[in-house]
């Protein structure tokens, strides 16, 4: 696997690929706007071409963009659709004026349409999205998710359901995170999981659209769908997961980026970089131990009854 981390962007764009070097990246992700506001950024020629100089400095390591997390394909409101659609066309025009590979998507919530209707307006939403960027170079990659709330995305038979219902899913791919797979009911903490969970993948999607994973352990529990990072090895997941999927074949020339929370210093990320590339060819931790129980049953009192 190639490994890296989200790279922060303040100052500019092509600052990430400074950092990515400190941190020992070798793949990076970045948002390419603020990913909390509609406001599109003014890129500039000027800022186009620093970004692809520093790009082509590093080799060309791999760059995937995030994209907003305000965009909801699934929306039941117009205005908000409306303005998702435009807001994604935006990233996929930039992300390729870039000459960034992958565009990262949530596909969205339903809030109460449920599954199906809010799956049929993902794969619609994608349509129109498709037929704005005809030429464009970026691929979207649908994340899946852990489940909150309304979200879609967070079964893998969903994930195949937009790709069958989307005409240009060739397009397209998948970014696994693995903290949101876990959140979501897939036990990949063990190897019977783990090799259940990707043959599910694999039957409901296909291992040939997987082009990215999100490196992240858990800090809540499996099958809670609650999207919380942790540090790698820190968490409920443990080391095994990633130990199986830096030494699996299948993933090696597949980029895999930490979404942890970044570490105080002038290198955030690269301790768990090095702990994660320190893992090809290591001995395999332990799957960790089940979960202690979040409430015990008590015995029922014996009593005993009074002679009368």
């Amino acid at each position: 696997m190639i490994i890296g981390a989200h790279e922060s962007v303040a100052g500019g764009l092509a600052l990430a690929f400074e950092r990515a070097k400190i941190d020992g990246c070798r793949a990076i992700q970045i948002f390419t706007k603020n990913s909390n506001t509609w406001r599109e950024p003014d890129v500039t020629p000027e800022k186009l071409a620093a970004f692809r100089e520093a790009h082509a400095d590093s080799a060309n390591m791999p760059v995937m963009a995030h994209t907003s997390y305000l965009i909801n394909l699934a929306a039941d409101k117009p205005d908000i659709l409306a303005r998702s659609k435009e807001a994604l066309v935006g990233e996929i025009v930039r992300a390729s004026e870039l000459g960034v590979a992958y565009v990262v998507l949530h596909p969205g919530a339903h809030l109460g349409l449920g599954d199906e209707a809010g799956i049929a307006r993902v794969a619609e939403s994608l349509d129109e999205v498709h037929a704005r960027t005809e030429g464009a170079s970026a691929r979207i990659l649908i994340e899946n998710t852990a489940g909150q709330g309304t979200c879609v995305g967070h079964r893998f038979g969903q994930i195949g359901a937009i790709f069958r219902q989307t005409a240009a899913s060739d397009r397209m791919g998948v970014c696994f995170d693995t903290q949101h797979a876990f959140a979501a009911g897939y036990d990949i903490s063990t190897a019977d999981g783990y090799a259940k969970t990707f043959e599910e993948f694999d039957r409901e999607v296909g291992l040939t659209r997987l082009c990215a994973f999100h490196l992240n352990d858990s800090k809540k529990l499996l099958g809670s769908r609650v999207d919380r990072h942790e540090h790698i090895g820190e968490g409920n997941l443990g080391m095994a997961v990633f130990w199986r999927l830096i030494n699996d074949p299948r993933f090696a020339k597949i980029p895999g980026v930490l979404e942890t929370e970044p570490r105080e210093g002038d290198a955030p990320f690269r301790d768990e970089v090095i702990l994660l590339n320190n893992l090809v060819g290591a001995k395999a931790p332990a799957d960790p131990l089940p979960p202690e129980p979040q409430f015990t049953l008590e015995a029922p009192k014996r009593t005993t009854r009074k002679k009368a």
